[in-house]
């Protein structure tokens, strides 16, 4: 798989800038470091969203359930099994396995939700549109509800006493994995599936493309970062609950992809940066006084002013946020 020049600059200007906020992270206010590695779990699942619904035209609001089943699975990696794991390493030697713990924690979530992606995706090869959207929303909840009912993660009541494990270096090495490997994948000549399923289905079936493949493989690639992100989000927060993985979530995400503009990874990732700080400058916002008035209401009408910037946005930019000529894969010629 070969990127595009650009793409390889955009990328190692972002990986040094990364390295250098990394090695200062650890000075970072408590509440600014949360914002932060919130915008990278964001961005981690509105990247992975973006394979499907972007760059493979399918519509999937399921994404949420994919993140529940990576945070519960995660988190009881490290809950029930981390103990037993550390204690192997001997109790001066604990703090070296506990990267280690976290690692395989997260790639068990990964993997898992890639079954459940593959589960999802199988079944709901013959529909598209908003038949596909009705389906994945109801796998999405049906995971939401599995979770809900099980005595050993707390039920309803959610998960307690996560281990916070979640760092600056874990949240940013995923989010290049994963921004690297869309990328890899949607330039490259496998990747012209991908775009030959988006663009028109059935001429690709007729050109011998197997759509089938394709689709399968969005699915499953987009559900196992989501299953990454799931598991940095449990480790962050140490709470989970059944209700933070509900259609909502699932809508934000999607919001965020067609924010940033369905197939353009850059603008994705600008509208996972902008909707994670809006909310944060909209609270911020409520706290000052503008001659000797003060701004409560703003806290009030916090999420009206939030949806009504958002339409705005829509409004004024409808091919989505940010967009660099010659990121975006090269159509063939004809």
């Amino acid at each position: 798989m070969r990127l595009n020049p650009k793409v390889l600059l955009l990328l190692s200007i972002v990986a040094c800038f990364l390295v250098s906020l990394a090695a200062h992270s650890r000075f970072l206010n408590a509440y600014y470091l949360d914002i932060i590695l919130g915008i990278g779990i964001n961005i981690i699942l509105a990247v992975s969203l973006n394979l499907i619904n972007g760059y493979t035209g399918q519509f999937s609001l399921g994404h949420a359930g994919f993140m529940a089943v990576g945070a519960y699975t995660a988190a009881s990696v490290t809950t029930f099994w981390g103990p037993e794991f550390l204690s192997a390493f001997g109790a001066a030697k604990q703090t070296a396995g506990v990267p280690i713990l976290f690692l395989i924690a997260l790639c068990a979530g990964g993997l898992l939700a890639s079954a459940v992606g593959l589960a999802v995706g199988v079944p709901s090869l013959r529909l598209k549109g908003d038949y596909l959207a009705i389906v994945t929303l109801g796998f999405g909840e049906i995971i939401r509800v599995i979770f809900q009912n099980i005595e050993a993660v707390g039920r309803s009541s959610g998960m307690k006493g996560i281990a916070p494990y979640t760092s600056f270096f874990w949240t940013y090495s995923w989010v290049a994995i994963t921004v690297f490997t869309v990328l890899s994948l949607v330039h490259s000549t496998y990747g012209r599936g991908f775009l030959a399923v988006h663009d028109d289905e059935v001429a690709a079936s007729a050109m011998g493309v197997n759509t089938t493949r394709y689709k399968v493989t969005a699915f499953i690639v987009g559900a196992f970062f989501a299953g990454i992100a799931g598991g940095l989000y449990a480790h962050l927060k140490t709470f989970i609950a059944p209700a933070g993985f509900d259609f909502m979530m699932s809508i934000e995400i999607v919001t965020i992809v067609i924010l940033g503009g369905m197939g353009n990874t850059p603008g994705v990732i600008a509208a996972a940066v902008l909707l994670t700080l809006l909310p944060q400058g909209l609270r911020v916002l409520a706290g000052l006084q503008i001659g000797g008035h003060s701004l409560r209401w703003v806290a009030e009408l916090r999420m009206i002013i939030y949806a009504l910037l958002i339409i705005l946005i829509m409004l004024t930019r409808p091919q989505g946020l940010f967009s660099i000529r010659g990121l975006k894969p090269r159509q063939a010629p004809a």
